[in-house]
């Protein structure tokens, strides 16, 4: 299998990077990696990571410049792609087919083959262009996957709200990563 990940620059970088180190223990899964400037910017201010870390996580690395990479071609058979986080400016490349950097070129590619794209949207308050984009974007076959925590299992720790987020991107894939706590009902 292979997987985009794309990170863009709102807040939030910690869920690319653990989904990344999520899939890194996966040997079946080859990721391909491309980051806004912005996302890289935000590693150092977020995160005690450096940029060289979080990309020695991935099969392959992508620099956002490079438009003939080979994510950059519907050939290049991947399973989709996840962009976490996803900020409104990438929302917009994609809605709008605005392929100017390598990350909307990659997502728009994954839409127009018909693959998974997943954005997972890190602005708060939203104000109604914001919601215009995003339905336009799931009208065009992204799945919008907002980090919303769930209570039901219980975190204790903003680790645990992070991992629960990500394993639930990871299960739209059908990866199996042990931990998720599912919702078993009330009775």
């Amino acid at each position: 299998m292979k997987l985009i990940v794309g990170m863009s620059g709102s807040s939030g970088v910690i869920y690319g990077i653990r989904l990344l180190q999520l899939l890194a223990e996966k040997s079946s899964i080859e990721t391909h990696l491309v980051m806004s400037p912005s996302a890289r910017m935000n590693i150092s201010i977020e995160t005690g990571w450096s940029v060289d870390d979080v990309e020695s996580l991935a099969y392959k690395v992508h620099s956002n410049k490079n438009i003939g990479a080979s994510i950059a071609s519907g050939s290049f058979k991947t399973s989709g792609m996840i962009i976490a986080p996803c900020s409104m400016k990438t929302l917009s490349g994609v809605v709008n087919s605005f392929s100017d950097t390598l990350l909307i070129r990659a997502a728009d590619v994954v839409l127009k083959e018909r693959r998974k794209l997943i954005l997972v949207p890190r602005e708060t308050p939203l104000h109604s262009g914001h919601c215009e984009l995003l339905l336009r974007a799931s009208r065009l076959g992204a799945l919008i996957c907002p980090p919303v925590p769930a209570f039901y299992n219980k975190p204790s720790s903003i680790q645990d709200i992070v991992d629960h987020t990500v394993i639930r991107l990871l299960d739209l894939y059908d990866i199996d990563v042990p931990g998720l706590v599912r919702w078993k009902g009330n009775s």
